[in-house]
């Protein structure tokens, strides 16, 4: 088999990945023709022989983002755009390695979705209330010890030395860019690089397999974890090996968001909350979601009155902008509510707490307080601008 690192200098697989992308909606018109072109004048030659001969990547820039619906901070990766491209490439040609993990496994599967782990965890519970416990990683991608993986990755990959010494080349140079200054750090598999799924899949393969061959109703997504028992001290015997696993492996477990689930009560995972056959919207997301809607509104009231905004252009904007992340997204990778939600949850309750506070917060900004004045902009003045409705938009994909 030919190494995926010779596949570099080849155009084929490159227009197999454009068109991959731009049929996912990845590109908008001028994106699409700059990467067509990019393939077109084979400009990812230079680099593809470069590495075909055993060089090694840059140096990658280390970023500090706002994490999405939080006023917290999580650190990422990136190379040079080159660089980027060809990672994109491998992450793509790796899912030839995609029958190495267990069906439990949801992240970066060939033909999977992420909501597909809750329509596979639902029906394997049948119906049936049972206890849970689920778990977070903390900071899963940059805290997973690269001594440990690399042997996993050597198993693996005995078919293809070339991308074994690639990536081992890739993850054992602790060198890093970060605030224009070369610095060493440990940085593990370095979130935001296109490859770090895979290899977040790779390190807890093991876990993963235990449980399904054990034929426990078990599923992971990255760095989230949920596992099911019929009774409590079963879970218990089940949450004790996972958390040993865990510190097998190096990892430590976000406390924060660890959690025992009752029969009783409904099970939350991926942002969805279900109970028996009913899928909804799960309490942290509508909490984060409110959160964001918020800080959205007072900062452009903030802006209204700065730049002295008329009411209707700040409500305007409001509007646009949550169409956009509800519906709208370019980034096919995106959590819009359309493209996550939608094709899962049977149930509208979160849609219609969404819709009224993101009304509440429109309203806002016509007058900058919480007054039942605001309600002057009634429904149909909202529509005139635009507003579109979540819980009329989850039936009309349903149609």
């Amino acid at each position: 088999m030919e190494s995926i690192i010779d596949l570099l200098a080849d155009q084929q697989p490159w227009e197999k990945l454009l068109a991959r992308r731009l049929m996912k909606g990845c590109y908008n018109w001028h994106q699409f023709e700059v990467a067509d072109q990019y393939v077109e004048d084979q400009g990812y030659l230079p680099l593809a022989h470069r590495l075909a001969q055993g060089e090694s990547l840059g140096i990658p820039v280390k970023k500090i983002i706002n994490k999405v619906g939080t006023n917290k901070k999580r650190v990422v990766y990136t190379y040079d755009s080159d660089e980027m491209r060809a990672l994109r490439l491998i992450a793509y040609l790796l899912y030839r390695y995609d029958h190495c993990f267990a069906p439990n496994c949801y992240a970066f599967r060939c033909g999977m979705r992420p909501q597909d782990a809750i329509r596979h965890v639902n029906r394997a519970l049948q119906h049936r209330q049972m206890w849970a416990y689920k778990l977070d990683i903390h900071d899963y991608f940059n805290s997973i010890p690269i001594d440990k993986l690399l042997p996993m990755l050597s198993k693996m990959m005995t078919d293809d030395p070339p991308l074994y010494r690639f990536f081992e080349q890739m993850l054992t140079d602790d060198h890093v860019l970060s605030n224009g200054k070369v610095i060493e750090e440990r940085h593990g598999i370095m979130a935001g690089t296109p490859t770090s799924p895979f290899l977040a899949n790779v390190y807890l393969s093991d876990v993963d397999h235990y449980f399904y061959d054990a034929g426990v109703v078990y599923a992971r997504y990255s760095d989230d974890i949920i596992v099911f028992a019929p009774d409590r001290p079963t879970l218990e015997a089940h949450k004790a090996q996972l958390l040993q696993f865990i510190v097998q492996h190096g990892l430590t477990v976000n406390p924060d968001k660890e959690r025992i689930y009752t029969p009783e009560e409904p099970f939350e995972f991926l942002g969805f909350r279900c109970h028996g056959n009913e899928v909804g919207i799960s309490a942290s997301t509508i909490r984060k979601m409110k959160g964001k809607i918020s800080r959205r509104a007072r900062a452009l009231m903030r802006w209204r009155k700065r730049k002295g905004v008329g009411a209707e252009r700040a409500m305007t904007v409001m509007i646009r902008h949550y169409n956009r992340k509800f519906f709208e997204d370019n980034d096919p990778e995106a959590l819009t509510w359309s493209r996550w939600y939608f094709p899962v949850i049977n149930q509208t309750d979160g849609l219609r707490e969404i819709d009224k506070y993101l009304q509440q917060q429109i309203r806002f900004l016509s007058t900058g307080k919480h007054t039942k004045a605001n309600y002057r902009v009634d429904y149909e003045t909202l529509k005139r601008l635009g507003y579109r409705s979540l819980v009329n938009e989850f039936y009309r994909s349903q149609k």
